[in-house]
């Protein structure tokens, strides 16, 4: 009760900044609140899993991401990397993971899908994927108390 669509968070992370803007734009069209990383490390830091930042995981969990969607090739960290990250810690591997790519490569999306990923999604992105994440996001709600 009290948890409306409008309130739910998406981690958009993207090395590309027009990337990550027209993913920002194309998600608030669909009414989520969006929170922008530019790399693997960076939405870590968002997530309260980096030791060096100043956010605990209890204050991470307070900003109720309800789904994470990032690119895979991203310098750093890989998408597949940050999945992997997630999917270890206790407090965060319920969080949906999305990957998207430009690149279509099979091993790559199985491999992706098997170690947790919801879904992977080929670049660019058009409005109707980014109302398909609700799919993901409205199932994780139901576990919320």
């Amino acid at each position: 009760m009290g948890d409306r669509e409008e309130e739910l968070h998406v981690l958009a992370v993207d090395d590309s900044v027009i990337e990550r803007k027209s993913l920002e734009r194309m998600l608030k069209k669909s009414d989520y609140k969006v929170t922008t990383a530019e790399n693997g490390l960076r939405a870590l830091e968002h997530l309260g899993l980096v030791e060096d930042a100043k956010q605990t995981t209890l204050e991470a969990n307070d900003m109720k991401i309800n789904l994470i969607i990032t690119d895979y090739c991203m310098p750093g960290m890989t998408g597949y990397e940050l999945l992997k990250k997630i999917k270890e810690s206790p407090s965060l591997k319920k969080i949906p993971v999305v990957i998207m790519s430009s690149e279509n490569i099979p091993t790559r999306i199985k491999k992706c899908l098997e170690d947790g990923a919801e879904e992977f999604m080929l670049k660019p992105l058009q409005q109707s994927d980014v109302l398909r994440l609700r799919n993901h996001v409205t199932e994780t709600l139901v576990f919320k108390h």
